[in-house]
């Protein structure tokens, strides 16, 4: 089992940065793909940015450029740096760590992130 933990989220104007966290327990973490995922009142979860074991990366369009996931195994935590934010970014994120092959995939409880002048 994996707990994670997400941190950071909080109030911002538009065009502003904020930093999320997730830090996750045991020690298996760098064996696990990490993700962050948002959902907005009324609409469905959708994807934000992803990092593979090995560290490759993918993002939604929506956030390509202003957005970058990044981890360190060392402190099991997954971090999204969130810049040139906009009021269509404000929702819930959610962490996720998934290992397909084990049919593992895990969940944060979400931080919420305004952007909103």
């Amino acid at each position: 089992q994996v707990q994670l933990v997400e941190s950071g989220g909080g109030l911002v104007q538009p065009g502003g940065s904020l930093r999320l966290s997730c830090a996750a327990s045991g020690n298996i973490f760098s064996s696990y793909a990490m993700g962050w995922y948002r959902q907005a009142p009324g609409k469905q979860r959708e994807l934000v940015a992803t990092i593979t074991r090995g560290g490759s990366t993918n993002y939604a369009d929506s956030v390509k450029g202003r957005f970058t996931i990044s981890r360190d195994n060392a402190k099991n935590t997954v971090y999204l740096q969130m810049n040139s934010l906009r009021p269509e970014d404000t929702a819930v994120y959610y962490c996720n760590a998934r290992r397909v092959i084990l049919g593992h995939d895990y969940w944060g409880q979400g931080t919420q992130v305004t952007v909103s002048s």
